[in-house]
Order: structure tokens, then sequence, then C-alpha cells
């Protein structure tokens, strides 16, 4: 898109075009290199030496006439008032009907309109026997003042930005307008405002100032120096200030065109009475004023103001390819040049300098980014004044921090590079501004204030707001979770110029505040959460070791665990990873924070899927513990706890059991009976005994650690909830449905009441529930509760969090009892595929899913599906959780189950296939039949029923007989399960 013309009017008898290129003296003071395509070639400049109104800048006087050569002249005077004039009172006649005659005039004139001494007057005057000089047209040239920054090599337009700093001219075009470019340090403010400067140059301004307007002192001698050039009645040279007032005075009431350009305009208190204001209507007069300031005075008055941010993703790459391939350096650009541009932050200024150094040092993008994200690398030395090549004029941390010096001399005095010291430890993309509230960060900011007297939050938020201000930051309110941003080259050149001695304070204020403002129900506050590990990985790179002495910052055990509440196993694993070797290597192995770190490691492991590394860990912080503390110290029983619970995850239930009978018996001998550890821990082994069969055991146990957390911490307490919650479970596998239906009625009403409907634990309880129903044949209930709870987890945790996913299987489940298979399925597609991307092929939830859509599959007659999703899983299971798991023993059953089924209908038409099916079957439960007979041997049964037929229908009939003879011996007298039995999706507990 091409911007309209600003609207300079060509006037009669005005060059409106560029300058004269003559060397008459005032001509122009357009400074431009020589060949610079942006503008002409510069105008040599004469200070002539006359008084003001002798320059070519100003119009001339009007034409007068007079004698040519040396004669007599005759002047007639006639009329009232009219004058005659000569060199004395004897050449002169006043008065009406007066008249000089044949008056000679002493003084010679050649080549002129009159002489020093002939003055000729009058209403009717009459001159006689005189030699005229022609008269002139009057030439008003162009004005030029000021130094026009050169446009930067491979100068971008910015089109975006252009056509909104046209909009808002075209929206004012005959009022009073100023377009005020605000922005941070290197964004291209002043380049934007060259632009625009040579684009007037081109479309014939009559006067063109550039002002660099810092200081209010430059602004008024610019002025005066623009009112002596354009010759403005009243302008004397004797008053600087008079003169600039004259100036602008002339610039309100002028026909000619003008623009004025206030480059950084840093005093705008100051330069409230230097303001141009253009004539009203006209549309001729524009003033443009670049700036960092984003208070209330910038604009009003008439004064639009348009942000100037960075350079977009395009913008930044075309620009590093266009300067690199002018200095015939595009060789130097490669695969990370887009990582480069980013890593820059896309500001102009560091691109500049970036590009420059390449070219110097002969430094390609990759090579450059990894200098860039060195820790060890500073800004001076990447983006070195000596790569000033665009002529900016200062080092980058000067320019990126040179408005910081001014904002700290303002109210609230002597806090704001504290401030930004402080935000510049944190997530450039921002963080809340409730952060600025706590007593952390008022405390931190009294120790870095020369006045005694307590910062207050108000002072902390008064801070933020001059930051603001004076573009060292972005603070909006309306953004709850990331009020408070900057761009990150700015932080970073504030970080690089925090002295070392105040790092540490600086960055455990930051996670002191950050562990405050933590929510306290991620739940409800899943946003700000994401935002607060964010800032917490930020401070983390940039403290080094300061966040572990005297040991780990709480902190950053918050931000890992958040991580597992927010289903994002495989990040967790790599964050705990991290904090487990910096705990290692600073506290040592044995440190409590390094064996926590370790224990949160192997919970991280697996929910991971990584369930062979989370035994291993666990095993060894138990036996850590045990050997530091002792085997009686709360941690070494937590610790066995923990593995315990990994144990029974994976199947090796008896050797959980043996260890939960071993903390419960420590627990009850260390605490009593009636501690709530001792009711924990009681609470787990009765989970262990419903896995290992020993139903009865584990009621009685779950029906006392019910009665006693009601009875010790009160109906309501979250304990007392869980506790019957679990108890409701083991009824129902018990087959004690309607108690467990009561029971899980209750919980849910409770939880509603005391938690909300959308809690987690709410929404647990309410799909335990479902359950229920479903297994007692209300599956119409169970659907309708199974529908809000898959609905509600999405809408609360996201599409991706774990407990959506396991609430969308159940669902699937319930449809498929309701014979809705087809629906079923494509829910069930669609859980399998998230979780092998989210969690992996092998993680224990993806083989769930995998079976239960095997399941699926097969109630829909698609058996060659089901056989092949339940061969990937039987192996998955055995692998991951070994052979003999509940999980693995129910897939071999449920694949041998399927085979079986198939086989029978190829009998007809298939013979080889059918005996294929099989013989597979018998090999998938057969050398595990001595393991569990009752589990076993009716599927194995039917399997060599299969083979038998095949036998009777190939005419082999004692081969057949054989086989019958097995499967009676294997069959015992169970029916054979419906596969998937005992494979629901995880959230029925």
């Amino acid at each position: 898109m091409t911007p309209p013309p600003w609207p300079w009017r060509n006037k009669s008898g005005e060059d409106a075009g560029a300058p004269d290129t003559g060397n008459t003296a005032g001509t122009t003071d357009h400074a431009r290199t020589a060949g610079n395509e942006h503008g002409p070639a510069p105008q040599a400049e004469d200070d002539p030496a006359v008084a003001p109104g002798g320059t070519d800048d100003a119009p001339p006087p009007p034409p007068l006439v007079g004698t040519g050569t040396s004669s007599s002249v005759r002047v007639d005077v006639s009329g009232e008032g009219a004058v005659g004039a000569g060199r004395d009172i004897t050449h002169t006649a006043v008065g009406a009907d007066s008249r000089v005659e044949h008056n000679e005039v002493d003084n010679r004139i050649e080549n002129t309109t009159i002489g020093r001494d002939v003055f000729q007057a009058g209403r009717d005057l009459t001159i006689n026997n005189n030699h005229a000089a022609p008269t002139a047209e009057p030439v008003v040239r162009p004005v030029r003042v000021g130094m026009v920054p050169p446009l930067a090599s491979a100068f971008q337009p910015r089109s975006g930005l252009r056509e909104e700093i046209d909009r808002a001219r075209e929206r004012n075009a005959t009022v009073v307008l100023t377009q005020v470019l605000s922005g941070g340090g290197g964004v291209g403010k002043s380049q934007l405002a060259a632009h625009y400067a040579d684009r007037a140059h081109a479309e014939g301004v009559d006067v063109l100032v550039w002002v660099n307007a810092a200081e209010t002192a430059q602004i008024i001698a610019t002025y005066a120096e623009a009112a002596a050039k354009a010759c403005v009645p009243g302008a004397d040279g004797q008053d600087a200030e008079a003169d600039a007032r004259a100036f602008l005075d002339w610039l309100a009431v002028t026909d000619r065109s003008w623009l004025v350009v206030l480059d950084d305009l840093t005093d705008l208190e100051g330069a409230q009475r230097w303001w141009p204001h253009p004539p009203a209507g006209t549309g001729d007069g524009r003033v443009l004023a670049t700036t960092r300031r984003r208070d209330a005075l910038v604009t009003g008055n008439g004064r639009a103001r348009v942000d100037i941010g960075t350079y977009t993703p395009d913008e930044a790459l075309a620009y590093l390819e266009e300067r690199l391939a002018e200095a015939g350096a595009g060789h130097l650009l490669d695969d990370r040049s887009g990582d480069l541009v980013e890593a820059l932050g896309l500001l102009p200024l560091a691109l500049s300098h970036a590009a420059a150094y390449m070219i110097n040092e002969e430094v390609d993008c990759a090579a450059y980014l990894r200098l860039f994200t060195d820790r060890a690398s500073r800004l001076e030395s990447l983006l070195p004044t000596a790569a000033d090549t665009d002529n900016y004029g200062r080092r980058v941390t000067a320019s990126l921090l040179l408005a910081l010096d001014a904002a700290d001399h303002r109210e609230p005095v002597g806090l704001a590079t504290a401030a930004i010291r402080l935000a510049a430890h944190l997530d450039p993309a921002g963080h809340p501004d409730t952060l600025w509230t706590t007593n952390a960060v008022t405390q931190y900011l009294t120790t870095r204030t020369p006045d005694p007297a307590p910062v207050t939050a108000g002072q902390a938020r008064s801070a933020l707001r001059l930051l603001h201000h004076y573009a060292l930051i972005t603070h909006d309110p309306r953004d709850a979770h990331r009020a408070v941003r900057l761009h990150a080259l700015t932080a970073r050149a504030a970080r690089e110029t925090t002295p070392p001695t105040q790092i540490p304070a600086t960055v455990r204020t930051a996670a002191d505040a950050l562990r405050v403002v933590w929510p306290e129900h991620e739940h409800t506050a899943r946003e700000l959460a994401a935002v607060l590990r964010a800032n917490t990985d930020t401070l983390a790179d940039h403290a080094g070791d300061h966040l572990w002495h005297p040991g780990g910052h709480p902190v950053l055990f918050t931000a890992g665990n958040s991580l597992l509440d927010a289903g994002l196993f495989h990040i967790a694993v790599t964050n705990w990873q991290h904090l487990t070797a910096d705990a290692q290597r600073l506290l040592g192995h044995d440190h409590p924070d390094t064996l926590t770190a370790c224990s949160n490691l192997a919970s991280s492991y697996w929910q991971a899927g990584r369930t062979g590394e989370a035994i291993v860990l666990e095993e060894r912080v138990a036996a850590d513990r045990e050997r530091i503390l002792g085997p009686d110290h709360p941690d070494t029983l937590v610790a066995r706890g923990n593995l315990a619970s990994a144990y029974r995850q994976v199947g090796r239930i008896g050797e959980a059991i043996v260890l939960e009978e071993r903390v419960l018996a420590y627990r009850e001998r260390l605490l009593g009976d009636d501690h709530p550890d001792t009711l924990m821990a009681r609470g787990n082994l009765a989970s262990s005994y419903a896995l290992a069969g020993r139903t009865g055991e584990a009621i009685a146990l779950e029906e006392r650690v019910a009665a006693d957390f009601e009875r010790l911490l009160g109906d309501d307490h979250p304990d007392t909830l869980v506790a019957r919650g679990n108890l409701a479970s083991s009824y129902r596998q018990a087959g004690r449905t309607d108690e467990a239906i009561n029971l899980l009625e209750r919980v849910l009403a409770d939880r509603e009441r005391l938690l909300g409907d959308d809690h987690p634990s709410t929404l647990t309880a309410r799909g335990n529930l479902a359950s229920s129903y479903g297994q007692a044949g209300r599956t119409g209930e169970a659907i309708a509760l199974e529908e809000r709870v898959a609905a509600d987890f999405e809408r609360l945790l996201g599409d991706d969090h774990p407990d959506t996913l396991t609430a969308r299987g159940n669902l699937a489940s319930s449809y498929a009892l309701a014979g809705r298979v087809g629906e079923a399925i494509v829910i069930e597609e669609r859980v399998a595929a998230d979780r092998e991307r989210l969690l992996g092929h092998d993680h224990p939830g993806t083989l769930t899913a995998c079976g239960n859509l095997a399941t699926s599959y097969w109630q829909a007659g698609r058996a060659d599906g089901a056989v092949d999703l339940l061969r990937s899983v039987a192996k998955g299971r055995v692998r991951l959780l070994g052979p003999g798991h509940p999980d693995s023993v129910m897939s071999r059953v449920d694949l041998a189950t399927v085979l079986t089924w198939r086989g029978r209908g190829l009998l007809s038409g298939d013979p080889v296939g059918a005996w294929r099916d099989a013989a597979e079957a018998v090999g998938a439960v057969g050398p595990y039949l001595s393991d569990d007979p009752a589990t076993y041997g009716p599927v194995l049964a039917d399997a060599y029923g299969l083979a038998a037929a095949v036998l009777d229908a190939d005419g082999q009939p004692q081969a057949a007989a054989d086989f019958r003879s097995r499967a009676l011996q294997a069959a015992g007298t169970a029916p054979p399960p419906r596969p998937g039995d005992g494979a629901a999706d995880g959230s029925r507990s």
C-alpha cells in the first residue's frame, strides 16, 4: 500500500518541489549524505551577515521604482496627504497641489531601481523621466532546520505501523493533530519519523524542522534557528526564547506548509509550552514526536499516540536478510535465522548491532545464536558500540535503559532501578502485579531506597506505573496474570547492570513473592499457575545457584509439583531431573531436600509410565532415609509408604502388603492408634488387601478408618470423605452395590456442599457414583453423570489433562454397556490417540485405553482390529508391569477370548485360519494355567474346544477327542469372562 501524500498545498508563485540546488545562502539545511537514495545531496549553507529579512528564505520586499542613470526628475504630488521627498528639505514637496519640477537628484543610481537617498511615496504619486527596473514575482524557498537521521541500512518500511499513523492523520485532517510515536529504546521510533521527514521533503513541504528534543533548551534553540531562517516577524536574534515563541506563533497562522519533528521528547513537563499548534482548518501543518513516555501528558490537545513495538517476525527476517545481502554476507544466513531474530526480541536496535557483528566477525546465524544465549556472554560484547553502523549513537544497554535515571528522580524517588532489576529476573512475557503487593517485595524495595520509611504496596505499584510511563516496562492491570511485561533485552540489560552483591537478595525476593501468590487450589486458577511456573523457570535460569542456599527454595518444589498436578508428566520428569541434579551438586546426596527431590522425581517417573525407574529410585530413597534418619523417622516411614504404593501399582501386591504392614506397626507404636498418619497407613494397607482379593479384610479396615476419621476430624473433613469413598469402592468390589451407592451419594453431596460443583474431588466423586450406577444397571443415570463429568473436566482442566481423558474413557464404557457401541468407539479412538501422544505408547494409561477400544471393536464385530490391539496391549503390559500384574493377566485372557471367538467364525470358510487362532489362544493363556486356574481355565477350555472343532471338520476325530479331554480338564465351573472385564479406565476407584 502506497501511503497517501501529506497534504502540503502548492501555492501560486512558490517552489513546491525540491529546494534550489544552487549555492544560495539559506537555501537548505536538509542534512543528508551525498548519494543517499532517500534525499538530495546536501546544499551548502552560508551564514549571511545581514539584518533579519536579508536572507533568501524570506519573501522579498514589494518592488519599488526609481531612476536608472543620473537625470533630472519632476515629482508631481497631488491629493491630500501626498508627499514627494528628495535628499533634503529643498527637494521635498508636502501638501495638496505641491510639486517639485526639474529637481536634480545628486546621488547616482546605476542598474538599480532606487538609490540610497531617494524616497518617493504618495497616494497619487507620479514620476516623470524615470527608467524603472522590471518587476519580479516573489520566490519563497524551502526552510530546512536540523539534521534528519539517515535511514538505516535495509530500512524496513513497517507498512502496518505506517498505515496506523496515516489513519490517525486522516481522522484528524482538519483539526489540530500531533502523532506521538511512543515506545521503548531501540524499537525504531526515530527511523519511522525520519522516513516521514524524507517523504515530506520529497512532497515539497515548505518548512521542515527536525528537533533533538531530549532537552527543552534544545527545542528552544532549534525553534529560534528556524525563526531566523523563515524570517519570522518579531524574531530579531537577540533572545532565543522570544524567537522560539515567535516561531510557534508564526506556525499557528502561516499559510506555508510545515512539519516539525520532536525526536526523543523526554521532558514532557518542560516541553508543554513548546508544542506547535497547526493552523486550524488548513491541514498544512504537522507535528510528529517520538518519545519513550506513555503517560497522560503524551496525549490531549489533539495529539494522537501511536505505540511503536518491535518488528514483526517477517520484518525482522527481512531486515537481517537484506542487511547481510547488502554487505555480500548472505552466506551467513542459515536455518537458525528465525530463532536468532526471536532471541534478539525482534528489536531493530539489536538486529542492527547483531548483523554488523556477524559481518565483521564472519559468524553465521547458528554460531551467533550460540554466543548470544550463552549465559556467560554480555550484551556489550555481543552488541558492541563498534557495530553501530546505523548510527544509533549509544551502547545497547544505555539505549535500552536510557530513561531509567530520569524515572529514578521522580516520585516515588529511588524505586525505579530496584523495581526493574527485580522484574528483569522474571518472565519477560509477564507476571501478575499482585506480586508487587507482597511483603517480600515491599521489604526489598525499602532496603533499596534512601528514604528510611517502609515502602508501601501503593508505592510499589507507583514504581511500576513510573516504569511504564517511561516505556521501560508495560503495566496493563487488565491482564490479570501477565500485567507486568518487559522486553527480553531490556530485562537482560537490567540484569547485567545489577551489582553482583545485590543479585542474591533480588532473586530470593522474587522467589518469595512467587510462592506467596501461588494459588492454593490450582484447578480454579490454571492459567495463573501456568504463568507462575513460567516465571519460576525464568527466575531459576537467571538465579544460578542463589536459590539453593541454605537449602532449595520452596518455590522450586511448588513449581515442580504443579507440573504433576497439571498432568504435564514428561515435562515434570525433566524438571525434577534438573532439580535433583542441582540438589545433589549443591547440597549433597544426603541432604533432606535432595532426598525429597529424588522422591518427587520417582513420582514423575511413575506418572510418565517409567515404572521401572520409579521403583529403583523409591527403593534408593527409602534406604537412604533409613540410613540417615533411622527407621523410626517420619520421613523414613513416608518413603516406605511411597515405595509400597509403587509396588502396588505395578502388581507387586505381596511386597506392598509387607511394607505397609510394617509402616502401620511403626505408626501405631510411635504415634498411637488415632493419629491421622496412622489412619492413613491403615487405609493404604486396606487398598492393597483389596487388590490381593482379601476383600473382607479390606472392608473391615476401611470401616474402622472411616469411623475413626469421622470421630477425630469430623464429618466434613476431607480425609473423612476420602475414607468413605474408599470404603464405597470396596463395597462395590464385593458386590454390595446398594451400600456403595448410598455412601457415594452422601460423599458427593458433602463435596458439592463443602468444595463446590467444580472442585476436582467433587468431579471424582460424581464419576465414582456413575460407575456404581452402571454396575447396578442404572445405565441412563450413569451416562448422564459421566457426560457432565467429562464436560466439566474438559472445561476446568483442558482437553489434554489425564483426568479429562479418564472421564471420556469412562463415558465411552457406559455408552458401550448401553449398546451405543459406535459412539463408544469414536470416543475411545480419540482417547487412545491422545494418551499415546501425551504419555507415550507404553504408558499404563495408553495400554488401558487401547484395551478398552479393543473390547468395543469386538462388540462391534471388528475382530481383526480387536486382535491387533490386544496383542500389542498384552506385550506392553508384560514388558511394563510384569507377567503377574492383574492388568497383564486380563490382557492375555481378553486376547485368547477374542481369538477363539474369531476362530469360530472362520470354521466353515477358513479352517486353517481357525486353527491358527486356536493355537494362538492356547499359547496366550496355557503357560499360565497353574498360576491362576480359576482365571485362565475357562478361557483355555474354549480355545481347546475350537481346536477340537477344527479337527472334527478336518476328519480327525481321534485328535479332536484329545483336545476335548484337555478342555474338560481346564474348564472348571466358571463361565468365560467378557473381554474387557476389569479393564476400566482407572478412575472408578
